[in-house]
């Protein structure tokens, strides 16, 4: 998609270029415009009753870049020492990362209590919440995607962790640290395929009619 400026890529060209970035950063900061856009995307997201549950920390300061980095580091360490013997194996030069390469941070927030004590649409299914703020992940991954700048979701941490290193207070919880910056080019094979952890699904086997199985 080479020379395809980002209004004219298709929803279904950003679906499919759309990678869980580690290890392609350039090192160069997604600029502030760009940035900008992307999180504009991501507050457009769809959210039960209307409630936009979400919040954007920005990270940039290189110290905090590098505390997360080893946090997430020693988090590695201790699930890759939790795996038999093939896996670990497997699991070792997978690099699950991008902190401090990609210069750039989004933590993205969750606030249960905003939109009151009625939010419409939640009452049966409290979960709603917490699908809308994932909701403007994908948002942002779709918009960064389409912008040529890469996107990577951290897993490895203690949420208490990081709500004490960039200071959420009482009640917001951290659901993911994005990586987010310019890339050289997107795999065109995630990860986990290519080196092997866990292959993907066909379509036909996802889909069901009328029942499950059926």
């Amino acid at each position: 998609m080479v020379g395809v400026s980002a209004d004219q890529l298709s929803v279904y060209d950003a679906i499919r270029l759309r990678r869980d970035v580690r290890a392609e950063f350039t090192g160069e900061l997604v600029d502030d415009d760009t940035l900008l856009r992307i999180l504009d995307a991501a507050h457009r997201a769809p959210s039960v009753g209307n409630s936009q549950p979400w919040d954007f920390v920005v990270v940039r300061q290189a110290e905090t870049l590098r505390r997360f980095a080893g946090h997430v580091a020693d988090k590695r360490a201790e699930f890759g020492a939790s795996l038999p013997a093939d896996r670990a194996t497997t699991f070792a030069p997978i690099k699950i990362d991008g902190i401090v390469e990609s210069g750039t941070g989004v933590v993205v927030t969750h606030d249960d209590s905003r939109g009151g004590p009625q939010v419409l649409g939640r009452a049966s299914v409290p979960e709603t919440g917490v699908y809308s703020t994932v909701l403007a992940i994908q948002n942002l991954w779709l918009a960064a995607t389409a912008e040529q700048v890469g996107v990577g979701w951290v897993s490895f941490y203690d949420p208490e962790y990081l709500r004490e290193l960039v200071g959420l207070p009482a009640g917001i919880k951290p659901v993911a640290w994005l990586c987010v910056g310019p890339v050289d080019a997107f795999q065109q094979v995630p990860d986990l395929e290519r080196f092997g952890w866990r292959s993907g699904r066909s379509l036909a086997e996802a889909v069901h009619h009328e029942t499950f199985g059926g």
